[in-house]
């Protein structure tokens, strides 16, 4: 416990440490005072009231609220986060292994294809941000029955200039908002820099969350017992099969050293049990809103037929019925596997091994070691996926139990700060505590921030 504490002290003496610490947290307090900067002409009031309706789409907008960090209550112009970023970074990795010619790419000269894929993730970013606000503003407004931008739209009654401003501010706040987590992972927390920028916003509900328990006087107690114990074994579970490990034995060859061949050297491989940490559940989110955003166009159309078919696409995807759940359940174990495999094909674990002159003990070298590991990291992904499947559900599941309980209408984003807010929280958390611990041996101090 002693040399813990001698560790937590070097933090603030070492200058160059607590400099990054200090720039990351300066940066995270500029991007929630930004976050309180709302979208011109938006009303406000319609905002709350879907919020607090608890009818169709009242769960989903909920929990963007909440790991957007309340941006969208307030429709701030970051109010879609640093997300379209992320989609623009799944997209181009879903891409290279299907286009040859990026694949080539990015084999042939690896630094260049990874400054190709981050130069064209920025340019792909400002047109997804553009596309992903408009559909904010569309959903939003038919959900709540009311368009909650007057004028927003480019029909024949609508104000075409101020829609594009707006579209132009949302856009900017998003690319905002990435700059700055690029400005934390440059200067600050090292390869942190959009982890800690979605867990600022995270973070910031807990105490609104704890709140809304409050002021239920039906049954406060019991709820609040209720999200310490979820929320503890929902932590405990991401953290055990975050850690989860598959270590493949891998035998390298003995080194030459003057005229003395020194004996083969026995290793492991790790394989992740959950290799596409947060992607599945993002993605799957993004696919799942966009039936519900084509319907929105044609939900006011002349023709009956079609208006009716929008109407009842929009409520068999409605978040507060239990299909959208089950979708979205598949969709995240299926999204897992393929992730997965799309990223393990880029690494090329066998072909590495073969240069290097290491191998598995029973499996040729190259082609069939890539086969072998693939085989393996399918089979200990599969309670990977179900793991995000339920972590993705646990709202949906949180807040049937809570109603059978008759405890008052407590939202299930307030019983926790969601499951999945949580899995990104422990993984930031997690990976902050060993960049930090990295920083502190490169500085020459060797102990630990961990009480072990």
């Amino acid at each position: 416990m002693k040399r813990s504490r001698s560790a937590w002290r070097y933090l603030w003496t070492a200058q160059d440490i607590r400099r990054k610490l200090l720039i990351t947290l300066g940066i995270l307090v500029l991007y929630r005072l930004a976050a309180h900067v709302p979208v011109p002409g938006v009303n406000r009031e319609a905002i709350q009231t879907l919020l607090s309706s608890g009818g169709a789409g009242a769960n989903l907008i909920n929990f963007i609220d909440m790991i957007s960090g309340g941006t969208v209550s307030n429709f701030s112009v970051l109010a879609m986060g640093v997300y379209p970023y992320i989609t623009a970074q799944i997209i181009l990795q879903l891409l290279v292994p299907i286009i040859p010619a990026l694949q080539r790419k990015m084999e042939e000269d690896p630094r260049e294809g990874r400054k190709w894929q981050e130069r064209w993730t920025y340019i792909l970013s400002i047109p997804m941000a553009a596309l992903n606000a408009f559909g904010q503003i569309q959903i939003y407004s038919n959900y709540a029955g009311l368009s909650i931008i007057p004028g927003f739209g480019f029909g024949a009654s609508a104000d075409v200039l101020k829609s594009v401003t707006i579209l132009l501010s949302m856009t900017a706040g998003t690319m905002f908002a990435i700059w700055l987590g690029e400005l934390i992972s440059e200067y600050g927390i090292r390869n942190q820099g959009l982890s800690l920028i979605i867990f600022s916003g995270i973070i910031a509900r807990i105490p609104q969350n704890f709140g809304q328990i409050f002021l239920n006087e039906e049954g406060r107690w019991v709820l609040l017992a209720f999200m310490v114990v979820l929320t503890v074994l929902t932590v405990f579970a991401i953290v055990f099969v975050q850690q989860g490990r598959r270590n493949i034995p891998v035998i390298y060859p003995g080194r030459r050293v003057g005229r003395r061949m020194s004996m083969p050297v026995e290793s492991t491989l790790p394989l992740m049990v959950n290799m596409a940490g947060m992607i599945p559940l993002i993605f799957a989110q993004a696919i799942l809103q966009f039936p519900n955003l084509v319907a929105s166009f044609f939900i006011g159309s002349e023709n009956e037929g079609v208006a009716n078919f929008a109407v009842n696409a929009q409520q068999f995807f409605d978040p507060s019925g239990p299909w959208y759940w089950v979708f979205y359940f598949l969709m995240v174990v299926l999204f897992a596997f393929f992730y997965t495999d799309v990223l393990f094909a880029q690494q090329n674990y066998g072909e590495n091994l073969k240069r290097v002159g290491a191998r598995i003990k029973g499996v040729s070298p190259g082609a069939p070691t890539q086969r072998y590991l693939t085989k393996v990291l399918r089979r200990i992904t599969f309670p990977g996926a179900l793991f995000l499947g339920i972590v993705a559900v646990l709202p949906y599941l949180s807040q049937i139990i809570v109603s059978t309980m008759n405890l008052g209408g407590v939202n299930s984003s307030a019983l926790l700060v969601s499951s999945a807010g949580l899995l990104i929280v422990v993984g930031t958390v997690r990976d902050t505590f060993f960049n930090i611990e990295a920083e502190l041996k490169i500085h020459g101090y060797e102990d630990s921030l961990l009480v072990r």
